[in-house]
């Protein structure tokens, strides 16, 4: 089993890469093979909104962020980490979910995920949300959420409750990776987004949507 952990912070020790870690190290103590990625340590440019990649299969910008979603393509887990910033995910973690083939292509299909979002304030539910749908509405099975609220770049403060969240969440990971069950809530609302809200529209594009269509086959979908 291999799991991606991508930490969408521009800090690589703050609360959330704190958090990712400690789920890293739960996985890794279980036999998990794990990847660990800053997004602020690769080369990725913003997305241009072109649309070839709906046509051709990949993003016509050759860098780390193409690389980083065939990794995914081809892992069972992925763990998906942000701050809150206005109340929404980071700048990095936006640029990524634009580049990363998630929704249309469908890049998490079957795959067992987790969702970190952290925050001084209020707003952390918000930046939750966006990676929740993000899960489902590109095929995941979400296992688990880690939300919370911690003063500025500290987690000591209730780093036991947080440990022992990170724990049952991963477990939990494990299992839904093993397993391969769905989540019936979950397939549902993903059933409806992408026969109603997707498919249909893919079709129409016909050949502008070529690479989507392939993907969807080499998937079962």
């Amino acid at each position: 089993m291999k799991v991606i952990i991508i930490n969408g912070s521009p800090r690589i020790s703050g609360v959330t890469a704190t958090t990712l870690h400690v789920l890293e190290k739960e996985l890794l103590d279980s036999d998990v093979e794990v990847d660990f990625v800053n997004l602020s340590e690769i080369e990725m440019a913003h997305c241009l909104g072109c649309c070839s990649c709906y046509r051709t299969g990949h993003c016509c910008i050759r860098d780390d962020a193409e690389k980083l979603s065939k990794l995914i393509a081809e892992a069972d887990g992925i763990i998906l980490g942000t701050p809150t910033y206005a109340s929404n995910v980071t700048g990095l973690m936006k640029d990524f979910i634009d580049r990363g083939h998630f929704v249309i292509e469908q890049l998490l299909h079957g795959k067992a995920c987790v969702i970190v979002a952290t925050g001084e304030n209020y707003g952390n539910k918000d930046a939750a949300k966006v990676l929740k749908n993000l899960v489902i509405y590109s095929g995941g099975k979400l296992s688990g959420s880690i939300v919370f609220k911690a003063p500025f770049n500290s987690i000591d403060f209730e780093r036991e409750k947080i440990d022992i969240k990170c724990l049952k969440v991963a477990r939990k990971m494990i299992r839904d990776m093993h397993s391969g069950k769905a989540h019936p809530m979950q397939s549902l609302i993903h059933f409806i987004v992408l026969n109603i809200g997707i498919r249909s529209f893919v079709i129409k594009k016909g050949k502008l949507y070529q690479g989507v269509i392939a993907k969807w086959e080499a998937l079962g979908i």
